[in-house]
């Protein structure tokens, strides 16, 4: 039996007093898998992923993370169950005082890894993802899509058990859209679980991995259609 990351048993979850956005959701993630998260806008994806990395609490409904309860554990173990969890958040949440290179080697660093070797990997990563040039450059002097490769870069240096990205693509070409995903790919053959948010028809296309669609409350797995040549017809 495969190794689970994440379940989800009855999960549900509503803003206030607003809509129901989950309806008794279950659903299981296996080690070492790939899903794109996709459903029309508004249909709950962002919140989905706070749900897994622990930064939303469902309304009702029990959330296991590496075989750990989460509901029943205690407030200060959640932190260093999340250093096994690598976010691309849509907002960045880059750290403008530090440099380029310093926010993508932190988390290195706070898992007590030195400072030379920290900054060699955030250096080899930055180059890969076309930021070889902006090592030294601070947050608030990059464009959108150049702090969206930092924070993917950031997002994978440790080389989480589980990687979850929200948009990762929405802000850079479709050429550097097609290396992250080569890079995420390469992740994901070391071990590592990845789901990625997306309403880039060109990504699923490209990359034949099963999705989890979100409608009316509910996620299903959907796995891809493959487009096989078509067989030439014997005469």
């Amino acid at each position: 039996m495969s190794e689970l990351i994440a379940q989800l048993v009855g999960v549900g979850h509503h803003y206030e007093e607003g809509p129901e956005i989950f309806k008794g959701v279950t659903l299981s993630i296996e080690k070492g898998t790939f899903h794109f998260l996709t459903g029309p806008s508004g249909s709950g994806k962002s919140s989905f992923l706070k749900i897994l990395y622990l930064g939303l609490k469902p309304t009702w409904g029990n959330v296991k993370l590496f075989g750990k309860d989460t509901y029943k554990m205690p407030s200060h173990y959640l932190p260093l169950l999340r250093q096994k969890i690598g976010v691309v958040f849509q907002e960045f949440k880059l750290l403008d005082h530090l440099r380029v290179v310093d926010n993508v080697s932190l988390p290195l660093r706070v898992r007590g890894i030195e400072t030379k070797r920290s900054l060699k990997h955030a250096r080899e990563l930055l180059d890969w993802v076309g930021l070889g040039d902006c090592l030294e450059a601070y947050p608030t002097t990059l464009s959108g899509g150049q702090k969206q490769r930092v924070a993917i870069a950031r997002a994978v240096i440790t080389r989480p058990q589980l990687l979850l990205a929200d948009e990762p693509t929405g802000n850079v070409d479709d050429d550097m859209a097609m290396k992250l995903l080569y890079l995420f790919e390469e992740l994901n053959k070391m071990g590592t679980a990845i789901i990625i948010a997306t309403h880039n028809q060109r990504i699923l296309e490209k990359f034949s991995y099963p999705q989890l669609f979100i409608k009316e409350g509910m996620i299903n797995k959907e796995e891809p259609v493959l487009n096989l040549p078509k067989k030439k017809a014997v005469s």
